[in-house]
């Protein structure tokens, strides 16, 4: 997909205007960064951060049974939550792969919310439609809503200024107003702050924007990109589709157990997952914490004596720990416990890590 042809968010011209740097992302033409990455992933820790993230998808399922017929189809079990709540789930192949991973919100037993990644989404639309019964309807609404994402240990008093609702659980979203307009306020994030979403309609996007980055400068904060998105998800250990997760790389593999409902009788690619879960992965999912001064990246080969044993799938410099920091699927025969040291080969130059269970900063969600 060339430059010409990348969609644009509803404010985009507000990134021009704010000086942001723009790079391809899921066939969107997204701010990579407006000051700096390592100074916007220090606001959102320290302060506050605003996010535009508003390509990703957005779908609605509908009619008499809805709620029923997701939880045949994701893996997580929509039974342990209820209304005014959300939860991560996957939609997956029949051989176990993930087409992608997303966040359900439960508005009733009639009706499911969908936000799934941006170049995901008409797959995931697709796949629940050719199986939908009869009454229940799959809509695509990825240009009806924005998402705006306020992360960081200040955001409640930007939200508070507002006049929109903080005092929810995490994982629960409140439907409320702001200028007389409709906007859905979420408890959820990709930084491990506490934080929360907003998703107004496309068309008011521009003016919530402008009035939240009003209230996150007075807080100390600053508008955040997809650089500072990415180094503040790794440090957390966050997957990212097409990294942590893929069609080849299924939630065993990927330690996400924890969001497959392993008691529901159905749920696509329910027997494929359990016969990995019982017989065990050939790989897993740990983080690598550099010993040595250099940057790590996907896509580069782990060793442990000089013999390959996995291999990174995201990779960055940490501003908080300030330190090389990675994601790699290391093979699960190798005996690769954390503390274990292993090596890097990072262009052609050995970097030693030390293997860690994410997150490599403590999570402050709550």
């Amino acid at each position: 997909m060339t430059d010409t042809n990348l969609l644009q968010g509803p404010i985009h011209d507000v990134h021009v205007e704010l000086g942001a740097t723009f790079a391809p992302f899921g066939g969107w033409e997204m701010p990579v960064s407006y000051a700096g990455t390592v100074g916007e992933h220090q606001a959102v820790r320290t302060a506050v951060g605003l996010f535009d993230v508003s390509h990703l998808g957005k779908a609605t399922v509908r009619g008499p049974g809805a709620a029923a017929f997701v939880n045949a189809a994701l893996t997580n079990d929509l039974n342990r939550i209820r209304p005014g709540k959300a939860q991560y789930t996957l939609c997956c192949t029949p051989e176990g792969g993930v087409i992608d991973d997303l966040i359900a919100y439960y508005v009733s037993e009639d009706e499911i919310f969908l936000v799934p990644n941006a170049a995901n989404t008409a797959a995931v639309v697709a796949e629940l439609s050719k199986t939908a019964p009869d009454g229940i309807t799959v809509t695509d609404e990825h240009r009806d809503y924005a998402v705006f994402a306020v992360q960081g240990p200040r955001s409640a008093e930007v939200l508070a200024a507002l006049g929109l609702p903080t005092e929810m659980e995490y994982m629960a979203y409140a439907d409320a107003e702001w200028d007389g307009r409709p906007v859905r306020v979420c408890r959820t994030g990709y930084t491990g702050e506490h934080g929360y979403e907003l998703l107004p309609r496309w068309a008011d996007a521009t003016p919530l924007f402008r009035a939240l980055l009003e209230q996150v400068r007075a807080a100390d904060g600053q508008p955040a990109g997809l650089g500072a998105r990415d180094t503040l998800r790794t440090e957390m250990g966050y997957p990212l589709h097409g990294h942590e997760l893929s069609l080849d790389i299924s939630p065993v593999q990927a330690r996400a157990g924890w969001a497959v409902g392993w008691k529901k009788p159905e749920f696509w690619g329910r027997e494929a997952l359990t016969a990995e879960k019982v017989a065990g992965p050939r790989r897993a999912l740990l983080g690598l914490r550099a010993l040595d001064r250099g940057v790590l990246r996907q896509g580069q080969t782990v060793l442990r004596d000089g013999e390959p044993v996995g291999e990174t799938t995201s990779g960055t410099f940490s501003p908080t720990l300030k330190i090389g920091i990675a994601l790699a699927l290391l093979d699960t025969g190798a005996d690769l416990e954390p503390g274990t040291e292993v090596e890097v080969d990072v262009r052609g130059r050995r970097l030693r890590c030390e293997v860690v269970k994410p997150p490599f900063v403590r999570a402050r969600t709550a």
